[in-house]
């Protein structure tokens, strides 16, 4: 992903910060609890596509919850 994209792009909710996790691909907003994927170098800033945290720890899920 392009560093320069990261300096422009924002969480979509609150319009807060974001921070890259280059392993897990995944864009977190620390303020929403909330990660966005990164898929095929494209980051999805959608809410219907957003990780939720998981409650116990500081660090975003790096799998889709099961429904």
């Amino acid at each position: 992903m392009d560093i320069r994209l990261l300096d422009i792009l924002v969480c979509p909710l609150c319009k807060g910060p974001l921070r890259h996790d280059r392993t897990a691909r995944l864009l977190s907003c620390r303020a929403d609890r909330l990660s966005f994927p990164i898929r095929d170098g494209i980051p999805v800033m959608l809410e219907s596509e957003a990780l939720p945290w998981r409650d116990d720890t500081d660090a975003p899920a790096t799998e889709a919850p099961h429904a």
